[in-house]
């Protein structure tokens, strides 16, 4: 069994992942933690402690003071975000910080399903050990690409899809992959790529600037502010 903590300051909120984990085959729930001094203790003294659901907002620090101090004390339980933290610099401060997903409240089941499922599948195929050829090895970090939501293509990291998305949807304006590639860290190709898929699924709406010659620029911005 796979143990997990669940870190979240509302207690509702806490008791309702928690249920969503045990639904979920291969999981357990060790404990439950509301503050990130809960939490640290939880982590401390359970006697083992695979995976943590961690909140960002809690009531007497941030979730992610909670992994880097983890980190500090030799923890190496792995984490998973989730939370309402929308803005991308939290959101690339938890890759930092070596969160292996991101998952964005509010959420329905089967969004927490897909992201313990392709954990539970890391896990198996880390733990047969030996050496990995590169097949392998694009293996062990495509088990965690799965789609948190219905429609995310294979191989689109949902990390990813949510740095573009803040981005665009934080933007005052249309941006090109360009801009996005700047304000993400990924490349513009990559940018494109993500941009493409939001366009796709109508949450972002592609609109052209004419330069003097040439052709056109593409830029996009979220479906909202058209």
């Amino acid at each position: 069994m796979i143990e997990v903590l669940v870190v979240d300051d509302d207690t509702r909120v806490a008791r309702v992942n928690a249920a969503y984990v045990e639904k979920v085959p291969g999981f357990r729930v060790a404990a439950e933690a509301h503050s990130a001094t809960e939490a640290l203790r939880q982590v401390a003294t359970l006697p083992r402690l695979d995976l943590v659901l961690m909140d960002h907002y809690l009531p007497d620090d941030t979730g992610l003071a909670v992994v880097r101090e983890m980190r500090r004390r030799g923890h190496q339980a792995d984490v998973i975000m989730v939370t309402a933290a929308r803005d991308v610099s939290t959101v690339r401060a938890a890759m930092r910080h070596g969160a292996l997903q991101y998952l964005v409240k509010p959420f329905a089941f089967a969004g927490l399903r897909a992201k313990l499922e392709a954990y539970a599948e890391l896990r198996r195929t880390l733990d047969r050990g030996g050496e990995a050829e590169q097949a392998e090895v694009d293996r062990i970090f495509g088990a965690l690409s799965a789609p948190s939501e219905p429609g995310l293509p294979k191989g689109h990291s949902p990390t990813t899809a949510e740095l573009v998305r803040q981005a665009l949807m934080n933007a005052q304006g249309p941006l090109s992959a360009q801009e996005i590639a700047e304000r993400t860290g990924v490349s513009r190709q990559t940018a494109q790529r993500y941009l493409k898929l939001l366009e796709r699924t109508g949450r972002a709406r592609l609109t052209l600037k004419y330069g003097d010659a040439g052709r056109p620029e593409h830029r996009y911005v979220w479906a909202a502010r058209v």
